[in-house]
């Protein structure tokens, strides 16, 4: 049976592709189960510092739940009741859930963007997408809710009012409105979107792996602290920043006026 992840190594870069574009890569129990290798080996290999998620095809990024999967489990009695996050089932801890993965992550977006496909999206730290992208969390429209955090990212990542006026009627929102509401960095045509992402990608990799893995685990740390705070946590990866060699490179390199040889450690 063939994969439907695709993973591959590029120096420094994981490329993860959900790969079933025939149901507009629509993910069922499988690929959760391929997408927690996926990340279990992201997070352990230390020449990876930076991951790109996409989906194959130009008709969707992805769909999200497998909703026939879904129908025949519940036909055939081995369905059970679901709500918030994904203990005790495939995959788990999923994408959405590793709170503690301090890699960034950069989700590459063309087509359609939806349910938990959408919610893969709001768990990356770089959203970039085409201009004929489309989100949406349509759960409420089927009886369901969006469980894989997209009830609780969509109301810390917009205005409270709009987000859950879109998570309350499943209403779309276009790549261009989703960009002028801060959930995606960076809009553009589908020829330029690979061109888009490999810069996303290229300035990251110019960037001390330490210094942004501490980044994105203070800013996610401190994000609901009061400021005196944040200042007064300590944080694991900028522990490991403060006292790394590359702490010591990056200002070396600057004073000789050459490219700095990070190490990531």
């Amino acid at each position: 049976m063939p994969s439907t992840v695709d993973f591959e190594k590029i120096g420094h870069v994981a490329h993860v592709t959900l790969n079933r574009p025939a149901v507009l890569n629509a993910m069922n129990l499988r690929m959760h189960e391929e997408l927690g290798e996926v990340w279990d080996e992201f997070e352990q290999d230390d020449d990876l510092w930076v991951a790109v998620l996409t989906g194959a095809g130009d008709r969707a990024f992805s769909v999200g739940q497998d909703l026939r999967e879904l129908a025949d489990r519940d036909e055939n009695g081995t369905a059970r009741p679901s709500t918030f996050g994904s203990r005790g089932k495939p995959g788990w801890p999923r994408l959405t859930e590793r709170f503690w993965l301090t890699k960034p992550v950069v989700a590459r977006v063309d087509g359609y963007a939806l349910g938990g496909g959408f919610e893969l999206a709001l768990a990356c730290d770089v959203v970039v997408a085409s201009d004929r992208t489309t989100f949406g969390l349509p759960e409420a429209k089927l009886g369901l809710v969006a469980g894989a955090g997209g009830v609780f990212r969509l109301t810390r990542q917009l205005p409270f009012r709009t987000a859950l006026g879109h998570l309350m009627t499943g209403r779309d929102l276009t790549a261009t409105r989703a960009y002028e509401l801060g959930l995606v960095n960076e809009v553009v045509p589908p020829s330029e979107l690979d061109g888009a992402v490999d810069a996303w990608v290229a300035d990251l990799l110019r960037c001390a792996p330490l210094a942004v893995r501490a980044i994105k685990e203070a800013a996610h740390a401190s994000v609901t602290m009061p400021l005196r705070d944040a200042f007064a946590t300590r944080y694991e990866w900028e522990e490991r920043r403060m006292h790394s060699e590359d702490a010591v490179e990056g200002p070396r390199a600057f004073a000789e006026k050459r490219e700095p040889r990070w190490q990531a450690r």
